[in-house]
């Protein structure tokens, strides 16, 4: 009897037990979720971090305190409130985004950080800020995720982390997801993982980035798979999963801006909607750019990897300004193709002695395109079929590119120098 008994109050005990885990479980999180840092305008003193939960929490704040070697940080640590967003797409349960920028932090420092509201607290993280001035840095860059995130470009996000750990920030020219839905950039915040919440990103959006227009409330099919967009706004999960600096054309914030990064200067265009409003405010950028390097990125090429796919007016509108600035390196996605010009100028290969900029179009996604360029002859490198990614070495007279596939081998590389 006693051995019957103690064996029921062990299964009751038990039962208890995993009707509780099941009813925590089909609770919303309270736990930070998809933390993620951005650079702002001014790398080397302040850095963003955005992050959200599925219920609201009271009094949302940011902790952090330069890194040290063991946990003493922690009684050092700095508390900033952050601003909280509701949003909720039109059909399923509403989100509560946070954000927070941290300013006043010195330049080449390690900060620890973590993001939350009382008890509910994430781990807490590392970043480094730029430094002051000109000094030998590495970056990544991606074009297009877009398609299959959890199932083919999780690997190629973390090839590329352990391919270039130590890599200062990451770009993206476009085309996160392939809708502007919050499933899709769940996958998206999957895949990056940790990655995401010690390595600052930097985004432009592309066409598919671009928010549904809407008919009855509902996306406008006109076909079964794909909506009508509006160019001239980004769908409101970029907005409210990202932080990004809004220090460009008015109306356009955290889709066209610009920084400066230890010798580079990064340009980062929409090249969805109002271009010559872009261009306008582009040349200033360029005539008095007191970075040693210059790299302008967005996300329909301008010389494109398709006969169909002729972006005229992009081409049109930044084409003179690149030649007439000498911009050394631009990147590009969209065709889902891998093109990596020769220096060109004015429309041709630019002659010996002779400076000419580098065009590079790239995709990291599954979705693939065969290349047919209509400019074959501009070109140095082309291939299709392949997800890839670029570590892009800044050094004080020389410019590399290094591009791999997603099984981390080395299949292009090109230097540029001063």
């Amino acid at each position: 009897m006693m051995r019957s008994g103690r064996f029921l109050s062990l299964f009751f005990l038990h039962s208890a037990c995993l009707l509780a885990l099941f009813a925590e479980a089909s609770e919303p999180a309270r736990q930070p979720e998809r933390i993620i840092l951005n650079l702002t305008a001014e790398p080397a003193t302040s850095m963003a971090v955005t992050w959200c939960t599925e219920v609201e929490l009271g009094e949302p704040v940011v902790e952090w305190a330069v890194a040290a070697e063991g946990t003493e940080f922690v009684k050092l640590a700095q508390r900033l409130p952050a601003r909280m967003e509701r949003w909720a797409e039109p059909v399923g349960a509403p989100a509560y985004h946070y954000s927070a920028v941290l300013t006043g932090l010195k330049p080449g420092t390690r900060y620890c950080y973590r993001v939350g509201a009382g008890l509910q607290l994430s781990e807490w993280n590392q970043f480094t800020t730029a430094e002051a001035s000109a000094k030998p840095f590495s970056f990544v860059w991606l074009g297009d995720p877009q398609d299959e995130i959890t199932e083919h470009c999780s690997r190629v996000f973390r090839e590329a982390y352990r391919t270039a750990p130590k890599a200062a920030f990451w770009l993206f020219t476009g085309d996160i997801c392939g809708d502007p839905l919050d499933s899709q950039w769940a996958e998206f915040f999957g895949g990056m993982g940790f990655i995401a919440r010690m390595v600052p990103s930097i985004m432009t959006p592309g066409n598919h980035d671009t928010a549904y227009l809407l008919k009855e409330g509902k996306p406008d099919m006109y076909r079964p798979t794909y909506a009508r967009r509006d160019p001239a706004r980004v769908g409101q999960v970029w907005l409210s999963n990202l932080t990004l600096p809004e220090n460009g054309v008015a109306g356009l914030g955290e889709t066209n801006y610009h920084l400066d990064y230890q010798g580079l200067r990064v340009i980062m265009i929409n090249s969805n909607t109002r271009l010559a409003e872009q261009a306008a405010w582009l040349e200033p950028l360029l005539a008095s750019n007191p970075a040693t390097w210059t790299v302008v990125a967005f996300h329909h090429p301008l010389y494109n990897g398709g006969a169909k796919r002729d972006n005229r007016q992009t081409r049109d509108a930044f084409l003179p300004l690149f030649d007439k600035y000498k911009v050394d390196l631009v990147l590009t996605g969209h065709d889902h193709v891998y093109m990596r010009s020769h220096p060109l100028r004015e429309g041709r290969v630019a002659a010996a002695g002779e400076k000419g900029t580098v065009y590079l179009v790239s995709a990291s996604g599954p979705k693939f395109y065969e290349c047919n360029t209509p400019y074959p002859e501009l070109m140095a490198r082309t291939a299709s079929g392949k997800q890839l990614f670029q570590v892009i070495e800044v050094g004080a007279d020389r410019l590399s590119v290094r591009t791999h596939s997603a099984d981390g081998v080395l299949f292009d590389e090109c230097v540029i120098r001063k």
